[in-house]
């Protein structure tokens, strides 16, 4: 027999409580596999691809594209057992069991349970003798041409349109049917709804009763309830209506999430953020002769490779910048690896991949790190596990053609490193003006955590090794 079974939206890093369905790659009636993607969700963090846990068929998806669902709620029924739907031994005595064949006595055999039978409604009589029809369910079954009873006929659900069929002489005049707009006697009307879609309106306030849905067969849909409570935008004298020279984006997924991340670190951790122009021509003759040597041939070897390689031997020097405030515990937790945060822009907002144990890399190994994550970036392939966990940042902004910034300390460290444009500029050198390569360095951290002189130090650690890399050496 049939085996349904929820599959609840699990978490999927560390302390997320809810996600957005991206989109569905099964719909009801599809067969699914252990393992097989069944639907792209967007967390607080990255976009991921749910996997199924079970093997069996689809019933119903439980959740719609673009709903956010909170960890633990169900978003899809799987028959574990579709075999034993049809199973002969789950049908009633004297029948076939066949989905959808009318049986011996008369039903018709539905997925679930059975239908009812298609001769006339027997009455049962009452002691003195009158006989009534009995109860009416809620919501009547489907049929297309019900024969005509001694009762009232039972006027049809808004989504089933049945043929019109002209009652006996002696029967009284048909009910009309509740209409969606207008029906406050709601009779045997119930709205056609899906349960997401339900939890929507009883959170919003609205009556589905007082809707007409939109959706196929007249279901009533999210943006039914959602434009049910829209307010009606009010016209401002001298300008054009909002809709057709502005546009409104929901806050939510990597967007909510970075916003509220800079919110708490801007105005938790006292920032503060030093300056360093730095001449980088020795670093970038180095980087010419290596992209020709043999081991850096088939590696994509760029500025931010340098700038990271800097950054993990400066942090030996000074290690009060890879360290944690826990403001709980009254303790500095000091890091002896270092997990190095790269923010990269994607068309989902701004994240922080993380290089595990850069600390330990050599420059063509963080030269390759680097361009994975940049890739696995750009594509949205990014696991919410790989963007936890960070000990120091680096922001590249160089890449748009920036000098410089100010930026905000990721969450949960105590320094972040912008990374400027290299660009041709005068610079003394010997006592004369020669054009040089030259860039800017930014590096803002926790006061609570590093002192002036320890931010200063780690800050001029960082542009020695990029003014002169054989400083690498002494490290």
């Amino acid at each position: 027999m049939p085996q349904f079974k929820q599959f609840p939206l699990p978490d999927t890093a560390e302390g997320l409580t809810e996600a957005e369905i991206l989109t569905w790659h099964v719909r009801p009636g599809d067969e699914v596999k252990v393992n097989q993607v069944i639907c792209e969700i967007e967390t607080a963090k990255a976009a991921v691809e749910l996997p199924c846990p079970w093997d069996g068929v689809v019933t119903e998806l439980l959740a719609e594209v673009g709903q956010t669902v909170e960890v633990g709620s169900p978003i899809i029924t799987i028959d574990l057992d579709p075999a034993g739907a049809a199973a002969p031994a789950a049908a009633p005595a004297g029948s076939n069991g066949k989905i959808a064949e009318e049986t011996a006595d008369g039903r018709v055999a539905n997925l679930v349970g059975y239908g009812p039978k298609s001769g006339a409604a027997k009455r049962r009589p009452r002691k003195g003798g009158t006989a009534v029809a009995p109860p009416v369910p809620a919501v009547a079954p489907p049929v297309v041409a019900p024969p005509p009873v001694a009762a009232p006929p039972v006027a049809p659900t808004p989504v089933v349109r049945t043929p019109a069929v002209p009652a006996p002489a002696s029967s009284p005049a048909p009910v009309p049917a509740p209409t969606p707009a207008s029906a406050p006697a709601r009779g045997g009307y119930v709205p056609l709804a899906k349960p997401p879609v339900r939890k929507l309106a009883k959170d919003l306030g609205v009556d589905l009763y007082a809707l007409s849905g939109s959706g196929p067969g007249g279901v009533i849909t999210r943006e039914d309830v959602e434009q049910a409570t829209a307010p009606a935008p009010e016209a401002v004298p001298g300008l054009a209506p909002a809709g057709s020279r502005e546009r409104r984006v929901p806050i939510k997924g990597v967007r909510r999430a970075t916003a509220q991340a800079m919110v708490d670190s801007a105005f938790t951790a006292p920032h503060v953020t030093e300056f360093l122009t730095v001449d980088v021509t020795p670093m970038m003759e180095l980087r010419a002769r290596l992209k020709n040597a043999p081991e850096f041939r088939d590696v994509k070897l760029t500025p931010l490779a340098f700038a990271a390689k800097a950054v993990v031997l400066a942090v030996r020097r000074t290690p009060d910048v890879n360290a944690t405030w826990d403001g709980a515990a009254q303790e500095i937790v000091y890091k002896d690896y270092v997990h190095l945060g790269i923010a990269a822009a994607t068309p989902r907002g701004l994240v922080v991949p993380k290089v595990r144990d850069a600390d330990g890399m050599s420059l063509r190994e963080l030269a390759v790190s680097l361009e994975d994550l940049a890739t696995t970036a750009r594509e949205g392939r990014t696991t919410p596990a790989d963007m936890v966990g960070g000990t120091i940042t680096i922001t590249n902004v160089g890449v748009f053609g920036v000098d410089t910034g100010t930026p905000i300390i990721n969450p949960g460290e105590v320094a972040i490193l912008a990374f400027g444009a290299i660009r041709d500029m005068p610079w003394v050198v010997d006592g004369q003006v020669v054009p040089r390569k030259v860039c800017q360095l930014a590096l803002s951290f926790d006061h609570r955590v590093v002192d002036g002189q320890q931010g200063s130090r780690f800050l001029a650690d960082v542009g020695a090794l990029l003014a002169d890399p054989g400083v690498a050496l002494t490290y």
